[in-house]
């Protein structure tokens, strides 16, 4: 909907984000910019963070900032958090809405905490978006090592509750899709929105040799470093590269901060990485990008069999080669872009990206596979359509119908 088309008074759209600051969530920072294109105002209850220094000045954005809890070290440390950031959410997204109606309320998923909140909204007269990232069991698992049975059953059916009280929900892939289905979602309300990079912010990306210093290549592993990652198969991967099979010529580096930050640099100093990995921490999309840029190859090591990577898709959008474990979403979006072993085998994933630093050939066809399903289909200039098409939808939705009460499941 053009924004001329709008009524006088802009629609607005309240987004709740409780894991990571907007600042550093490159989804939302990007649901949230093509919203303000579109003609809608914009609130976002979020933690506050020196990376949220640039989302203050964009225009018809209002943050509503709250102090970021600590990092949660273990099962009581995440009812912590998130009661602090469910208290948060309910303070400031009642204090919205008493100085102005709320038309679309945007929940950023994983937690499935806030249903008795979207339920209230939803009597106030909001239509409820699920943004799913995650999947809470499979992440539950894939962090604690194995399934909690008791806590992934409850897990479950806060998915259910979550599709009972949603209007619409968008995804990452199928498999978040399906899943969703089963827990109570119409088909014809569950949207896949992909997480593709900005084909013009990739286009601004210029190489820069001097980043890999001495080495003859570069390798790159790019995202919020958080259990589920796998950083340490990721450095166990490295080692055997260097220390095995003798591939000494190739600069690693890991771009991007999180809770396993400093274990993670302390892990490669134990191992004897130090020569060849380095940790440049939270960095610029723009840095991210001259290293994308420059780059020979891209890794990923996790295991979460539900998950899109972000970074396999900026892999690609720069023509860079990939070597992963194979995981159903990651062929799905990766497909030729990729090389893929089994999950877990570091040994194997060593050795494939050993054989793929040696044939400059095949990285060059992986590369262009990968950059033309980008600019085809996977950008986020594709994506952004679907996903404001779902916001157009609710928010005219929201001016002509009367709430409707959710009826919550048994």
């Amino acid at each position: 909907m053009s924004p001329a088309a709008r009524p006088l008074t802009p629609p607005h759209v309240l987004v709740i984000l409780e894991n990571v600051p907007l600042g550093t969530d490159r989804r939302v920072g990007k649901e949230v910019q093509e919203l303000l294109r579109g003609g809608y105002r914009v609130s976002v209850v979020t933690q506050s963070a020196p990376e949220n220094a640039d989302c203050r000045g964009w225009p018809g954005l209002t943050l509503l900032e709250y102090p970021a809890p600590p990092e949660p070290r273990s099962l009581l440390g995440y009812v912590r958090e998130y009661t602090v950031s469910f208290t948060w959410a309910c303070l400031h997204s009642g204090r919205a809405r008493w100085r102005d109606r709320i038309d679309v309320l945007h929940l950023v998923q994983p937690p499935d905490i806030y249903i008795p909140l979207a339920g209230l909204h939803k009597l106030l007269g909001a239509a409820i978006l699920v943004d799913q990232h995650d999947l809470m069991p499979e992440l539950l698992a894939i962090r604690q090592r194995s399934a909690v049975r008791p806590l992934s059953a409850i897990l479950r059916w806060l998915e259910r509750l979550t599709q009972r009280v949603a209007d619409e929900t968008v995804c990452t892939n199928d498999y978040q899709r399906k899943r969703l289905i089963g827990a109570g979602g119409a088909p014809e309300r569950v949207t896949v929105v992909r997480n593709g990079p900005v084909l013009d912010r990739v286009r601004a990306a210029a190489p820069d040799p001097s980043l890999k210093g001495d080495a003859t290549h570069l390798c790159c592993w790019v995202g919020q470093m958080g259990r589920q990652d796998r950083l340490d198969l990721a450095l166990h991967t490295v080692h055997h590269l260097v220390r095995e099979l003798g591939r000494r010529d190739v600069r690693f580096v890991f771009l991007g901060a999180g809770e396993c930050w400093e274990e993670t640099r302390a892990l490669a100093s134990d191992l004897g990485l130090d020569p060849w990995v380095s940790f440049p921490g939270w960095v610029p999309e723009t840095t991210v990008f001259s290293y994308l840029a420059t780059a020979d190859v891209g890794m990923d090591a996790s295991l979460q069999q539900d998950v899109s990577p972000v970074k396999v898709f900026e892999y690609m959008a720069f023509g860079l080669p990939f070597v992963s474990f194979d995981l159903q979403e990651t062929r799905t979006i990766g497909a030729g872009a990729g090389a893929y072993v089994r999950p877990g085998d570091v040994q194997a994933l060593a050795a494939e990206l050993c054989t793929l630093l040696g044939d400059s050939r095949r990285r060059a066809e992986m590369g262009r596979i990968g950059r033309e399903r980008v600019r085809d289909e996977l950008a986020w200039e594709h994506q952004a359509e679907k996903y404001v098409a779902v916001v157009d939808r609710l928010s005219a939705r929201r001016r002509g119908r009367s709430p409707r009460v959710m009826d919550m499941p048994v």
